[in-house]
């Protein structure tokens, strides 16, 4: 065999030609323009045509059209093959529904054998589950259909794409998508990228042992997902891992030391759960740590000083939790290492106390710290102005005092400012404010701060945001609002304004959220306000009609003013639809009748027309409204709750008291209104007698018919009132609304102890029960004993009989009892020692005899609580005590009676025998005395004669 041999330099030249010329000829081939393969180009257009396309967003995709061309299709550059599909819509637009692509993904998909990535994310597939085809699309390497509304089970053939490196099924809901077992999550060997967040996982028992097992992946987010129980404290060998994020289930276990071990771990969040505990020393082997979230948990106790390993930390967020400890020392373990890193810390709303020290300038590169909701004390340090990068500074709701530290002025970066609801005093002066020309939130309600800058002064910043309620700003109105183009949100609440509102700020044109000029002492009148959400002008005194406002307005409170006029144009003036949550029109001079043109006003939650001049009776669309609480008291109103009230299905609180309502209370209220919490109807004219079927109202807790002209007997079904019957009432949670941080729930005046006092927040903890000053007649039904919740009970100025119940000595946190002016007999029971809380009581104006047991409390109260009655001891009378024998006790009742009986026959006949020996009998056997006592009387009698006889003339 003969050896062919060739030059080793020739051959070498001879390939590099070789190569020169193909790299000029794919260099060639590469600009030219690749046409789209036709079989693909229909199976797009297939695609096409089942989906939903309101935008028309796929207006590029026609017939005989180049598919590399199209809008979200992407080729190879040299085979011409689709290889990409990015057919997602723009991030943020769920609500706008014509920009969504929706309907039904055709299985042409399957004729695109090279798509190794496909984008459906933020659409709308609502009305469809993931197709179980995608399983077949064996090139996918990316695959992401986040927020993309599919529903039902996900198909467990994804677990077949072997290449797949990115998933992404995220929802917006975890009633919308379900895994009962992951087991097919374990066939994408491949995976390095997993989102399975607002997916509902509560039967996937498996998700911890199959997402962890995963030989590639470096980021898991199981967000959102129903996921309960434990997290044991074995993981494996996972320490490649980079992300975790499990925040916002249910996992109730101590945070187990295995995940301590993942030392590649940068972003780990465990927020929003039930984690309790303390956190383990061994945090600090994290040291790649990049981002902590274990906020929203029930871990306690302090922080490891291991913190100060952390030194990549830039965000630590531990806030609502129950970690205690000086911050200072906090801080001071973060400042030895995390100074170059650290740019957001949050620790609000846990149990952090101490004082804020110069050390805080040290964190050069902080941008966010938030402190909020804890006991921290003291100054805030000059320091902060040291803080260059600062954007938000929050250490509301604390404790701090002293002044405005005039540093946070040096702050040029910072947007949000919030020190709210601390004990700041002192004078502030607008030279603080020079340098804050990006603040754009500032929030200071609640100190008692003073400024008042002077008239010309000019804002260098922006805000979005002003909350400066309780500081005085006045007596004139700030002039330096006017200045504020983007301003949003304002209050300026309790601010010693003693002002017209100016016309400037009427006319301002930026367009408020938000207002809150409550309890000041502005006058005038209002025509006009450009409110969009809600508007407070509380507690003043306004004057004239009431103001034309937006149809978009939620919440309107003009309570305590002296707005007068008729409602006709206020309720009747739009054919549109209001969405008004809120209506308080209080306190008033609005006069004339409630107008009939509720109907386009059905989303109310709370109507207060109550203390105004209003007259009239109830108009019936009014019952369409369908609120919460509707208050009409102290009105002048009339004639008979109509009936198209049974349409407030929703309402927990019904006042119409002091009016001049007529007819019987409706039965209907125990059957429609099940939801009551509160009904007062006192000092009316209804007549008639108490329905029985009021009795179903099991969460009634407030119910007063007094003062009106009710007859018959008091049902004995009140035993069902059950929320009456709880004795360690928790909390009936009466939901309110929330206003930027403000609250409004529904509130109640309540006449409790002879005085009416307003409850709001505490109204689910108060029961009562007043049917005082009506015509009720019959005994005290023994089932009222039942209610042992109850605090206040008054059956007074009735015609009861019979004696008083032994078992309402049973409502042990009773704290008012008024049983006066019936015409009650019998004692006092003795199982009335155990009202421990009584500070009302009165059984005055009865017939009861006997013995008052003896207490603590029933002794406190004055005699005219008893009287007149026929009762004996403390507090009426005095117990006499004679040296070894007791005039009360050591024998029964009966026996002492006829005792004293005894004694009082002694008595008189004593005192005759002794009469009439000493005086008659002297007179009867010496004549002499005889003789003077006659010439007495004889004298007398003349004496009287001549003074009758002279005064005749």
């Amino acid at each position: 065999m003969t050896i062919v041999t060739i030059p080793l330099f020739p051959f070498l030249l001879l390939i590099a030609i070789a190569a020169a010329v193909c790299f000029r000829c794919c260099d060639a081939n590469s600009n030219v323009n690749v046409v789209c393969i036709e079989s693909e180009r229909e199976a797009l257009l297939k695609l096409k045509n089942d989906l939903t396309d309101p935008s028309n967003r796929l207006s590029s995709w026609v017939e005989g059209g180049d598919c590399c061309e199209w809008n979200g299709v992407v080729c190879h550059n040299l085979t011409g093959h689709v290889n990409q599909l990015h057919l997602a819509a723009p991030p943020f637009s769920a609500f706008d529904e014509w920009r969504l692509l929706g309907g039904r993904v055709n299985p042409s998909l399957l004729q695109l054998k090279h798509l190794n990535s496909l984008d459906l994310s933020n659409n709308n597939f609502s009305s469809i589950q993931i197709p179980d085809f995608f399983g077949l699309l064996g090139s996918l390497t990316y695959l992401n259909l986040s927020l993309a509304q599919f529903q039902g089970a996900i198909p467990h053939n994804l677990g077949n794409l072997p290449k797949l490196h990115y998933l992404d099924l995220r929802g917006w809901d975890p009633r919308d998508m379900e895994a009962k077992s992951l087991e097919w999550v374990s066939g994408l060997s491949s995976l390095q990228y997993l989102d399975l967040s607002g997916v509902d996982l509560h039967e996937a028992t498996d998700w911890l042992q199959v997402t962890f097992n995963l030989p590639c992946l470096l980021e898991l987010h199981l967000s959102y997902c129903n996921l309960k129980g434990p997290i044991p404290d074995y993981l494996g060998n996972k320490s490649f891992l980079e992300v975790v994020d499990l925040s916002s289930n249910s996992l109730n276990s101590s945070i187990p030391n295995s995940l301590y071990s993942l030392n590649h771990l940068q972003f780990l969040s465990l927020g929003y759960n039930h984690f309790e505990g303390e956190i383990s020393s061994a945090l600090g082997n994290l040291s790649s740590l990049i981002h902590l979230d274990l906020s929203v948990n029930s871990l306690e106790g302090r922080l490891p000083t291991s913190l100060e390993h952390l030194c990549n930390l830039k965000e630590l967020d531990l806030s609502s939790n129950q970690i205690d400890g000086d911050i200072s020392e906090i801080l001071q373990s973060l400042s030895s290492c995390s100074l170059d890193c650290l740019e957001s810390l949050n620790m609000e709303n846990n149990q952090l106390s101490g004082h804020l020290t110069d050390q805080l300038g040290q964190f050069k590169n902080l941008v966010h710290l938030s402190l909020a909701g804890n006991t921290i004390s003291g100054q805030i340090p000059l320091s902060i102005g040291e803080l260059s990068s600062l954007e938000v500074f929050d250490v509301s709701e604390n404790q701090l005092n002293g002044t405005f530290p005039p540093t946070l002025g040096q702050l040029g970066n910072l947007e949000t400012l919030n020190i709210g609801q601390n004990v700041l005093e002192g004078v502030v002066s607008e030279t603080y404010f020079s340098n804050l020309t990006r603040l754009t939130q500032l929030m200071a309600s609640g100190n008692m701060l003073t400024f008042q800058p002077n008239p010309s002064w000019v804002p260098p910043f922006q805000c979005e945001t002003i909350e400066l309620g309780q500081w005085h700003l006045g007596p004139k109105f700030p002039r330096w609002l006017r200045f504020q183009r983007n301003l949003s949100d304002l209050n300026i609440s309790h601010a010693g304004i003693s002002d017209v509102l100016p016309t400037w700020f009427l006319n301002l044109s930026t367009h408020f959220e938000y207002v809150d000029l409550s309890s000041n002492d502005l006058t005038g009148g209002i025509s006009y306000l450009n409110v969009t959400t809600f508007l407070d002008l509380s507690s003043n005194r306004f004057t004239g009609p009431l103001p034309r406002l937006l149809p978009t307005l939620l919440g309107l409170v003009l309570s305590n003013n002296s707005f007068s006029g008729s409602l006709v144009e206020f309720v009747c003036n739009s054919s549109e639809s209001r969405n008004m949550w809120i209506l308080d029109i209080s306190t008033n001079l609005l006069f004339g009748e409630i107008p009939d043109c509720w109907s386009h006003w059905q989303g109310l939650g709370i109507l207060n027309l109550g203390n105004n001049k209003l007259t009239g009776k109830i108009p019936s669309s009014l019952g369409y409204t369908n609120p919460v609480e509707l208050n009409l008291r102290n009105n002048s109103m009339f004639g008979e709750i109509p009936s198209t009230l049974q349409n407030c299905s929703r309402l927990l609180i019904l006042d119409l008291s002091e009016n001049h309502f007529s007819g019987s209370v409706p039965a209907w209220m125990g059957e429609k209104l099940s939801s009551l919490v509160v009904l007062r109807l006192r000092s009316n004219k209804f007549d008639g007698h108490i329905p029985h079927k009021i009795c179903a109202l099991q969460y009634l807790q407030n119910l007063d018919l007094a003062h009106n002209n009710i007859s018959g007997a008091i049902p004995k079904c009140f035993s069902n009132f059950s929320a009456m019957a709880t004795k360690n009432k928790t909390f009936y949670y009466l939901r309110g609304w929330f206003f930027d941080g403000k609250s409004f729930q529904p509130s109640a005046l309540l006449e409790l102890k002879g005085r009416e006092d307003e409850y709001s927040s505490t109204l689910g903890l108060v029961t009562s029960l007043d049917l005082s000053a009506n015509h009720l007649t019959g005994q005290i039904p023994k089932e009222l004993g039942t209610l042992t919740g109850l605090r206040s009970l008054n059956l007074s100025r009735n015609l009861l009989t019979g004696n008083i119940p032994d078992n309402i000595g049973n409502m042990e946190p009773m704290e008012s009892l008024d049983l006066s002016m019936n015409k009650l007999h019998g004692g006092i029971p003795s199982s009335f020692s155990n009202l421990n809380f009584l500070n009302h009581f009165n059984v005055s104006y009865n017939n009861l005899t006997g013995q008052i047991p003896t207490s603590t409390q029933l002794q406190s109260f004055e005699n005219s609580s008893y009287m007149p009655n026929h009762l004996r001891g403390p507090p009426v009378s005095k117990n006499c005590i004679t040296k070894g024998v007791p005039t009360d006790g050591g024998g029964s009742e009966e026996s002492n009676g006829r005792s004293k009986v005894k004694g009082l026959y002694v008595s008189i006949v004593v005192g005759f025998v002794m009469g009439f020996w000493g005086v008659v009998a002297p007179l009867f056997f010496i004549r002499v005395w005889r003789h003077a006592y006659f010439q007495k009387l004889d004298h007398v009698g003349r004496k009287l004669y001549v003074f009758w006889a002279t005064m005749g003339r």
